[in-house]
């Protein structure tokens, strides 16, 4: 009886290139989102993972200030800014920023249109991307009803004025309004 002769078998050959493969592409992902940086958001002026825990609480107080009081912010020259990247164009009301000191005059009123007094008020100027750039400014002090704040801006792009009123432990009131600074 005469000898089959023996097949090649190419599997382990292919498992093999599988595996390398499997690698390759496992080791491109790692380092392609690595190097992106990650930026926290800075929204109701705390860190993400805290107001993502305590988010029911700060919606809560948001809605007895929204019943009782609301903020004004006064002196400000606004303009219509069309979006870029967007699917569809956008416009949005921005205030619109000047190279250097600019100066921001906010007003936490009541129902009737009457200064509150004992408000404890936080400014906070940051851009919509990123946290590296913000300007934390807390406990600004009244000065005839009315809340000054300054701040120095010199890098062109967006931003976000975000005030946070505080007139007691459960009632907590935000304004964020978009800026913009042209190049």
């Amino acid at each position: 009886m005469a000898k089959k002769p023996k097949e090649k078998s190419y599997w382990p050959h292919m498992i093999m290139g599988f595996l390398i493969i499997g690698i390759k592409l496992s080791y491109w992902t790692v380092k392609s989102a690595s190097s992106v940086p990650v930026q926290e958001t800075n929204d109701y002026m705390m860190k993400y993972q805290q107001a993502d825990i305590h988010i029911n609480d700060i919606l809560a107080k948001k809605r007895r200030f929204d019943s009782g009081y609301m903020i004004a912010l006064d002196g400000v020259k606004k303009a219509k800014l069309e979006l870029e990247n967007v699917k569809r164009a956008k416009e949005e009301e921005v205030v619109l920023l000047q190279t250097g000191a600019n100066t921001f005059t906010y007003r936490v009123l009541d129902k009737h249109s009457l200064p509150v007094d004992g408000v404890k008020v936080d400014f906070l100027l940051t851009r919509p991307h990123t946290d590296k750039d913000d300007v934390l400014i807390q406990n600004i002090p009244q000065k005839q009803g009315e809340y000054v704040v300054e701040v120095n801006v010199t890098k062109p792009g967006r931003y976000i004025l975000r005030l946070k009123a505080t007139v007691d432990k459960d009632t907590v009131g935000y304004m964020d309004t978009p800026a913009y600074l042209n190049p």
